[in-house]
């Protein structure tokens, strides 16, 4: 598998659609012991204010917004 740079590997095997509508995934969210898939409506503030390929993690809570370049 070809790595682009700046790119997590690890993004390949997540679920790119949304949880509750099933529109394109912006991201990744862990609310305490739940995670969800979820698009730019559906996402917490934390996550939406993110830069694409950021991660961050905020007490329990846990975020990560796909990159722009990644494919399905």
């Amino acid at each position: 598998m070809k790595r682009e740079r700046g790119r997590d590997p690890g993004e390949d095997l997540v679920k790119k659609r949304c949880d509750v509508c099933g529109k394109e995934a912006v991201g990744m969210q862990i609310l305490g012991c739940c995670s969800s898939t979820v698009c730019e409506e559906h996402a917490e503030y934390q996550l939406r204010d993110m830069k694409p390929g950021e991660k961050k993690e905020w007490g329990v809570c846990y975020f990560y917004r796909f990159s722009e370049d990644s494919e399905d």
